[in-house]
């Protein structure tokens, strides 16, 4: 029998909701259906601002909660529509969410992780249940909340007796290393797209760097670039979890400081520059054997990116996640699909090797229809 869910992502990059609807009675997924639906405009930008400090923050936090679910909602019935398949048939949707605060254990060892959503109306707009709020459970057990993707790339990607890695480079770049032994560790390697999306948008208007054209054109700044890479975040050893709380506009302008005279392109083939140096160098750190790393999320889509992480990482065979059998736009929300299955039959994960938690926990809330 078929065993459909649906997942929902939406990440720091802002660019809007990826979903999927994917069966999963065999040992690995199908993915049946694919949508992707970029935010209006002022949702993106009210987003980004509640990243930060402001004026009545629990009402536009709601009221953003409530146009991402609708959002949310839209990506659901088109993907029912593409399949033609009933709400009925549908076990569940996991919906990660959007983040807009990750503070984990940053107060007397107990912090939070907030995602703006509202699974309750998701659920009565869809008419399926709904799991949620997947990371505030790990962060209670004294975890990061963060990655959770590793949990799914490793039942997809691991190879027995072969180390891989699985690079996920959205808003923020996270890895997974899946080494030979069939031991797992995952963490953030720091700033993905985020920077260098921002960057974009300042200067030439566009929503981001298509294939790394601009940055291409550029030339790393090495002393901007040894500034960047001199933040503490980057020395810091696994589990350890970040995101636009501290790589932001901000942290940037501060690091810029001195360098104005660097030309716009040159920042961003700098930005570029520190968000491969920052994955490749946590690789060879942590595991300099990797035979092959499968690159998902909208990085792998940045030609010139590509090209960055195979000139550092020369021995190891770099490779779009379209090469190992899923899109790189479909695995995080084919992610969460499979923890909404993980949920709902109450199956517990070990986190200890990801995010530091203090054992293997159930994630997640179920909001029934």
């Amino acid at each position: 029998m078929p065993e459909y869910f649906i997942g929902l992502m939406s990440g720091t990059s802002l660019d809007g909701v990826d979903g999927v609807l994917a069966d999963f009675s065999a040992p690995s997924p199908t993915v049946l259906a694919h949508a992707s639906r970029p935010f209006p405009a002022s949702l993106r930008a009210e987003l980004l601002a509640l990243n930060s400090k402001g004026d009545d923050e629990l009402h536009r936090a709601a009221l953003a909660g409530n146009a991402l679910v609708r959002a949310y909602s839209h990506a659901v019935h088109e993907l029912l529509a593409a399949t033609r398949l009933p709400a009925s048939s549908i076990e569940a949707i996991g919906a990660h969410g959007q983040t807009v605060r990750h503070r984990p254990q940053e107060f007397d060892g107990t912090g939070y992780t907030l995602q703006l959503s509202q699974p309750a109306l998701l659920a009565e707009l869809t008419g399926i249940d709904v799991v949620a709020d997947f990371r505030s459970r790990d962060v209670a057990a004294g975890g990061q909340g963060a990655p959770l993707a590793p949990f799914f790339h490793q039942a997809l990607f691991a190879e027995p007796g072969r180390s891989v890695g699985v690079l996920n480079i959205g808003g923020i770049s996270n890895i997974t290393l899946l080494r030979a032994d069939g031991s797992m560790l995952g963490f953030d390697c720091g700033p993905g797209n985020a920077l260098m999306d921002g960057w974009t948008q300042q200067h030439l208007g566009k929503d981001y760097d298509s294939e790394g054209r601009w940055a291409a054109g550029g030339r790393p700044v090495p002393a901007l670039l040894q500034r960047l890479r001199s933040d503490s975040y980057f020395g810091r050893l696994p589990p350890k979890s970040t995101g636009r709380d501290l790589f932001n506009r901000g942290w940037l302008d501060r690091q810029l400081l001195g360098f104005e005279s660097a030309s716009a392109a040159d920042v961003q083939a700098t930005l570029a520059e520190l968000t491969a140096a920052a994955c490749a160098g946590e690789i060879l750190r942590h595991e300099p054997a990797m035979a092959r790393l499968i690159v998902c999320g909208g990085g792998a889509l940045n030609t010139f990116l590509m090209e960055r992480l195979r000139a550092l990482l020369p021995a190891i065979q770099v490779v779009s996640s379209d090469q190992a059998g899923l899109p790189p736009l479909q695995v995080e929300a084919t992610a969460f699909a499979w923890l909404a299955r993980k949920t709902v039959r109450r199956e517990k994960l070990e986190l200890q090797s990801t995010t530091g938690a203090r054992g293997a926990r159930v994630l997640g809330c179920v909001y029934p229809a």
